[in-house]
């Protein structure tokens, strides 16, 4: 079993940047590839970003490439998201899930096995 535990969420101004981290309670992080995702009000959770077990892989989506990065560190278990130049449009609570060692189809949540409990982000404009 995985547990994973999101924290650095909040109210930012638009334009802003906030840190999100994602803490993993397993022996075995190494084995673990890790995503991103978030859901606003009224909407369907969507994916965010998404890293592999080895941290030698990261994929985005579209509506935040360029401004958001993914990084993971081994020593602390932890999965981060850099979130910068931030939008009132990236409003949602952020999830972070994770799986064992497969990348395939890393923007589909369905394929995580493990997830948090999610942190809010607001962006006021």
């Amino acid at each position: 079993q995985v547990q994973l535990a999101e924290s650095g969420g909040g109210l930012v101004q638009a334009g802003g940047s906030l840190r999100l981290s994602c803490a993993a309670s397993t022996n075995t992080f190494n084995s673990i590839a890790a995503g991103w995702f978030r859901q606003a009000p009224g909407k369907e959770r969507e994916f965010v970003a998404a890293i592999s077990y080895s941290g030698g892989t990261t994929k985005y989506a579209e509506s935040v490439k360029g401004r958001f990065t993914i990084s993971r560190n081994s020593a602390q278990n932890t999965v981060y998201l850099q979130m910068n130049s931030l939008k009132p449009e990236d409003t949602a609570v952020y999830y972070c899930a994770a799986r064992y060692y497969s990348f395939d189809s890393y923007s589909s949540e369905i394929v995580y096995s493990f997830w948090g409990q999610g942190t809010q982000v607001t962006v006021s404009s």
